[in-house]
């Protein structure tokens, strides 16, 4: 029996050698047709020939960040200002957040680079400023800018729009074709935000220079308001703001000097309101500085116009600060006089807590004045109020001041008698006695 010949072993693995040319690497580049019956083949390229049809710029942008791209497209166009104040921008809010630290507010907001339209709001206006510079269109960069600012109001945003308002400004300066119109608006956007953050002095400059140019213009806002208007009464709000301050330090003749500056802005406002309000707040300073002749000038004047606009509340408030203003100069009779004014306001316009003061200090003016009847009915009046305000501090003074006018009234009945004399008399005082 014949052997057959032996057969040499190969060693085959179960998965094709890593050396070895790959089929399907090779296919897989190919294009591959799917038949379908009845129908023309289907061409379905490759994943190689889908990759190839994207540029590497186009890959980047898939994989970068949003704002990488954005510095990137920015830097390519040309735009490297832009690119500047963006990356500018960026790295101040990151140093704001750090120094501010964990826990803080700004710690827990999303950054810049975390918000996408945002980023584009900034490219796309950012840029178009910059080629409006190119082309000599201040105007328009102004207007760039000034979108800007409008954008970013929200809360936490004010720093950008603080930002780009006092952008507006530096580019407004520039603006030479349209009489500073832009640059008044620039110093009045500027006072706002210097006031908001209560830097009063920087906001008075700015406004005096949004006063200075609007001085013989005839510019309005879209609301039809005049810009002169405005500036009168921005500079109003901040000059008494202002000598609040220095009331508060005691430094009472530089703050006269501010309301009265405060006093001639609103005027110039036009509206009799402000000018009553403002005339008022000279009156009381002058009052409170020890000078109630002066400051019964400046409270007539206002006394004047709120009656004019029917204005209860001022009425009220500058009958009192009259009343005081006489009490002082030992006139007693136009003392009373409005404060018995100021009542009737106070009952008539519901204020309750005025009410109860009026009828105090009356009260205190009639016990003076030995007439302790009329004495005895405010206090009356004003413990009322007190128990409707439930004011504890109130009620307990108002017991006080009546019982004190019962005892005036009592003695003066009391000293009648003595005074009269004769058995009569007598027995009746020894009979009030017993009770």
């Amino acid at each position: 029996m014949s052997t057959l010949p032996a057969i040499p072993r190969q060693n085959v693995g179960l998965f094709p050698s890593i050396n070895a040319p790959s089929s399907f690497t090779s296919q897989a580049k190919k294009t591959y047709r799917v038949f379908i019956k009845g129908k023309d083949p289907i061409r379905i390229p490759s994943w190689h020939e889908k990759l190839s049809k994207f540029s590497k710029s186009e890959i980047a942008a898939y994989r970068n960040s949003h704002k990488h791209n954005i510095c990137i497209d920015m830097l390519s166009d040309g735009y490297h200002k832009s690119f500047s104040e963006l990356f500018t921008l960026i790295q101040k809010w990151n140093a704001s957040r750090e120094a501010a630290g964990p826990g803080s507010a700004i710690w827990h907001q999303k950054s810049l680079e975390e918000q996408p339209d945002k980023l584009d709001q900034l490219q796309h206006f950012l840029t178009r400023a910059e080629e409006a510079q190119r082309a000599g269109q201040l105007e328009e960069r102004y207007k760039n800018q000034l979108s800007l600012a409008l954008y970013f109001k929200s809360a936490e945003d004010k720093w950008l729009s603080d930002h780009f308002f006092e952008s507006c400004l530096s580019t407004a300066k520039l603006i030479k074709v349209d009489g500073g119109k832009r640059e008044a608006e620039a110093h009045s956007n500027m006072g706002r935000v210097h006031s908001e953050h209560g830097q009063l002095e920087k906001a008075a400059e700015h406004y005096e220079a949004f006063h200075h140019l609007t001085l013989g213009r005839a510019w309005k806002d879209e609301t039809g308001r005049s810009y002169k208007s405005q500036a009168c009464e921005s500079l109003w709000r901040i000059y008494t703001l202002l000598a609040d301050k220095m009331l508060e330090n005691k430094e009472h003749e530089q703050a006269i000097k501010t309301l009265i500056k405060a006093f001639e802005m609103a005027r110039e406002t036009g509206d009799k309101k402000i000018e009553g309000e403002a005339a008022y707040r000279v009156g009381a300073a002058y009052n409170s500085s020890g000078d109630p002749e002066t400051a019964i000038t400046y409270l007539e004047m206002s006394m004047q116009i709120f009656t004019e606009l029917g204005d209860k509340d001022g009425i009220g408030k500058t009958c009192q600060a009259l009343a005081k203003a006489y009490e002082s100069q030992g006139n007693i009779e136009e003392t009373m006089k409005y404060l018995e004014q100021f009542v009737a306001v106070a009952e008539s316009s519901e204020h309750s807590e005025s009410l109860l003061e009026a009828c105090m200090s009356l009260g205190e003016i009639s016990n003076m004045r030995g007439q302790y009847e009329r004495g005895f009915e405010y206090f009356e009046k004003a413990y009322d109020i007190s128990k409707k305000l439930k004011d504890l501090k109130q009620i307990q003074k108002a017991q006080v001041y009546i019982g004190i006018s019962k005892a005036h009234i009592m003695m003066a009945t009391f000293s009648s008698h003595i005074k009269a004399g004769g058995r009569v008399n007598t027995e009746s005082l020894l009979a009030w006695k017993d009770n």
